[in-house]
């Protein structure tokens, strides 16, 4: 089966971005947020591509 990039409904914070990622990389989600979070403090475009991904990305549901 084929890797595909999508957002997580089970376990979500806000819109599960960060899940569907560290599914797709197979890691811990928390490692994921954690990322995300410094890139908001430290690059400033953190939350500008996590509500583009969120808007992006299906969700598991839909492809499923």
């Amino acid at each position: 089966m084929k890797k595909r990039l999508y957002k997580i409904e089970e376990g979500k914070k806000l819109f599960g971005v960060c899940g569907g990622i560290a599914e797709y990389f197979d890691i811990d989600p928390t490692i994921v947020r954690l990322i995300w979070i410094m890139l908001v403090f430290c690059a400033g475009t953190g939350i500008l591509a996590y509500f583009v991904a969120a808007l992006i990305m299906p969700s598991k549901s839909e492809i499923m």
